[in-house]
């Protein structure tokens, strides 16, 4: 949250701000598989191995512990991604028919989001499911009275750790008559109302 504060003066300050952003760009959490953060918690199954078979918890450190392997990395991989690590992990050791390993995400923890700046309830929210801008903004309880809602921004971390600024015309959105900026929120997103 250290980058809150440096964002809120980002945003305070102004700037440009273009509103002929191209929202097609931008991508959308709920048509890809879903990543795996910390605090997610994880139900792994290694077929006709029950003692290798756990469930486990995304440490902070982006860990998780599986009998026989240890400490894997699970932080930011798919459930596919950290499938294929544990199976292939697994084949130094299961040598019959090799290792069907099954994930499932049993608790989605990992996903929040922030609101803040001239909104009823600012804060750091989270949910078991995506969120869209309108209902990220329907759970801060909207604008307040101080609140420029036509100049919403986003602030999304790209790789690399830069930051991208994404405007957001909360009335044209709420109107309908902007629905491509209802953008799907990702994990770590920082909306803003001046």
């Amino acid at each position: 949250m250290k980058t809150l504060p440096l964002l809120l003066a980002m945003a305070a300050c102004g700037g440009t701000v273009r509103y002929d952003y191209d929202y097609a760009k931008e991508p959308d959490p709920r048509t890809s598989e879903y990543v795996i953060g910390v605090a997610d918690s994880l139900a792994i199954r290694v077929w006709k191995n029950p003692d290798l078979t756990t469930e486990a918890t995304v440490r902070p450190d982006g860990t998780i512990t599986m009998p026989l392997l240890g400490d894997l990395t699970a932080d930011g991989k798919t459930p596919s991604q950290l499938k294929h690590d544990i199976a292939t992990q697994l084949a130094k050791y299961v040598k019959d028919e090799g290792a069907v390993v099954t994930i499932a995400v049993t608790g989605v923890n990992s996903y929040s989001f922030t609101v803040s700046g001239n909104v009823e309830r600012a804060g750091v929210y989270t949910s078991k499911k995506y969120v869209t801008v309108l209902e990220a903004m329907q759970l801060a309880g909207g604008p307040n009275r101080f609140g420029s809602p036509k100049h919403m921004k986003l602030f999304r971390r790209v790789k690399g750790g830069a930051t991208r600024v994404i405007p957001i015309n909360y009335t044209a959105v709420l109107e309908g008559t902007q629905p491509e900026a209802n953008l799907a929120l990702i994990a770590g997103d920082q909306l803003y109302v001046p």
